[in-house]
């Protein structure tokens, strides 16, 4: 059954017929002027959106100017560039007149993150050189781009992060004649290696110009070969599957989980095969575990707007899920994009005295977005007028779009070094379930996508009390249950001291990991892996504040995988066992459903 609003549509869980319609009267993104005609200047900025990779050239512009301009009355730090760049020039002269190996490690100079020259081989002259010249570059470059008296520190951000693009893209080790491992692999087989890239170079070709993914993804077929934990769908709206798992023990914890995944991904990073799912591990630690699978929207879909999220995902399915287990609370664990609308859906249940939610869970998932990392650099209103006007004529950001600004985030690790490795050494990659799940990538509507980034990256509105759901403005301060939240050591989506802020958002007592790898491998972190590590601390609600860096001073370091810790914890948020409930079949077909394929 639905219950009518004035804003639009909720659905609610009672009755398992075809999915109502999407709400009615959502706007269209403005594309078509009054007279119906596409309007020139957006159909124009589109086109120079896609020229420029979706980028806006004249918000670089307006960075470079202000840049340029403060440069140009600023002597004694041109001074200082030019004192540098003569260090620079002396040492790599130095390194040009000798042939001694010792002379140079790049390595040793490079940022810690920086593995292209690692090899022994780059020690040798003049490969060493090569991989000199270009880190003094980027030094030249940080310097350049820091510390310009009255520039402002976000252009300044944005011309740092497109010259270092530009650098890794002219890096030595991109190249076959500068890199000596490829010449040492081309000698060593008669330069077959490089046969065997342009092979797969057609190859990759072939599958782009049909909108394929790798062939290889195929053997990680949802349902098939991942996805394969025991369920049922439950319940299904027009945008989202909520699917109850088999219990596996003979008692489960009397609160079930309710797992808000991002929208932006499939649901299945978290049940991946049985050796690494997290669903599996929970459901056999003994809680009764649902899960939403989002419907990846198509450019009918344009129109849906960020709240109906909320009002057609998260609410539906805690309804859902308590109503299957007849349980009063639940709790509730947001992934990424997913914990963000799980917590401003949590404040406003609290402003509202809901108290159906026992604790709440945050996995790599931001909620203050101030210090959001690189992904911040661009999203100005030059960048978002410029994204407006692509995703209002197509509909919606597709997913190659998407990954390929992520990927832009770690360049070296995952454009350029996976391209001398293919292309150049001739060797593919060994596809792996995780690297297949993110190929499996999903689309973004236009206008949720637009409210997305203006509501948090551009205005920081729920960190800043400014959000609004329902009309009325919410409060992360309102939210006084448990909480559980995860960030990881290098994640370039969701940076960890980003996360950490959560701490002094809600008034709750918050017990903080920050786990090893990144965004999505230090999620996924089954205790088998027995290499694995995390920082873990707890802070009351009414203790001191402190930093990101203080808590991890005072923080325990543990070996192995975080999951055993807040499977514990979990249980001890929990009101005690109950009897294993099994999954009413309701006719909507067994897990992983049908969403997770489209």
């Amino acid at each position: 059954m639905t219950t009518a609003t004035s804003e639009r549509t909720i659905f609610a869980p009672a009755g398992q017929a075809a999915p109502a319609a999407l709400p009615a009267e959502l706007r269209r993104p403005p594309l078509e002027a009054d007279g119906g005609e596409p309007r020139a200047d957006q159909l124009l900025h589109a086109a120079i959106g896609r020229s420029f990779a979706g980028f806006s050239p004249m918000g670089l512009a307006e960075a470079w100017y202000d840049w340029a301009l403060h440069m140009a009355v600023s002597p004694g730090r041109i001074t200082e560039l030019a004192r540098q760049g003569l260090k620079e020039v002396v040492r790599l002269g130095e390194l040009a007149a000798s042939t001694n190996a010792s002379v140079c490690a790049p390595c040793e100079r490079s940022l810690p993150q920086d593995k292209r020259f690692r090899h022994p081989s780059w020690q040798k002259w003049p490969y060493a050189l090569y991989a000199e010249s270009l880190l003094a570059a980027e030094r030249l470059w940080d310097e350049a781009t820091r510390d310009v008296h009255g520039a402002t520190a976000h252009h300044l951000a944005q011309l740092n992060f497109v010259g270092r693009q530009t650098l890794d893209l002219l890096a030595p080790s991109n190249w076959p004649w500068s890199n000596p491992e490829v010449v040492e692999a081309t000698v060593r087989e008669h330069g077959f290696n490089l046969l065997r890239g342009a092979a797969f170079a057609l190859e990759d070709a072939a599958h782009l110009a049909r909108h394929e993914g790798p062939p290889e993804v195929r053997r990680f077929r949802p349902g098939k070969d991942v996805a394969l934990t025991p369920g049922k769908v439950v319940h299904r709206t027009p945008l989202a599957e909520i699917i109850q798992y088999s219990p596996s023990t003979e008692t489960v914890q009397a609160e079930p989980v309710l797992i808000v995944p991002a929208w932006i991904m499939k649901y299945y990073i978290l049940d991946l095969r049985p050796e690494n799912s997290l669903i599996r591990h929970l459901v056999d630690q003994g809680f009764t575990v649902f899960v939403v699978s989002w419907k990846n929207p198509g450019i009918e879909d344009r129109d849906l707007a960020l709240d109906d999220y909320r009002r057609a995902g998260v609410l539906p399915a805690i309804a859902a899920a308590l109503a299957a287990t007849g349980a009063s609370r639940l709790h509730a664990v947001g992934y990424c994009i997913g914990g963000t609308l799980l917590a401003l859906t949590a404040a406003a249940m609290a402003r509202d005295l809901d108290g159906r939610l026992a604790s709440l869970t945050f996995l790599a998932a931001q909620v203050d977005f101030r210090e959001a990392g690189e992904l911040r650099l661009f999203i100005d209103e030059s960048q978002l007028a410029i994204l407006d006007d692509i995703m209002a004529e197509d509909g919606v950001l597709e997913a190659a779009r998407m990954a390929g600004t992520f990927h832009l985030l770690r360049s070296n690790d995952l454009i350029w070094s996976r391209m001398v490795r293919t292309y150049l050494l001739g060797k593919r990659e060994e596809m792996t379930d995780i690297a297949a799940w993110s190929a499996d990538a999903t689309r973004m509507p236009a206008r949720m996508h637009s409210e997305y980034l203006r509501a948090f990256y551009l205005n920081n509105d729920l960190a800043e009390g400014r959000f609004r759901v329902e009309g009325e403005p919410v409060s992360l301060r309102d939210i006084h249950i448990p909480i559980f939240a995860v960030g990881t050591e290098h994640d370039h989506v969701a940076p960890w001291r980003s996360v950490y802020k959560l701490h002094r958002l809600a008034d709750a007592d918050v017990t903080f990991v920050l786990a090893d790898a990144g965004h999505n491998r230090g999620i996924v972190a089954p205790p088998s892996q027995a290499d694995r590590h995390f920082n873990i601390g707890t802070m009351l609600a009414h203790d001191r504040h402190v930093t990101a860096e203080q808590w991890l001073a005072g923080a325990t370091l543990r070996k192995g995988s975080w999951w055993p810790a807040w499977f514990g914890w979990l249980a001890g948020q929990s009101s005690g066992t109950v009897p294993a409930r099994d999954v009413a079949d309701r006719g909507l077909g067994a897990a992983p459903g049908r969403y997770v394929h489209g």
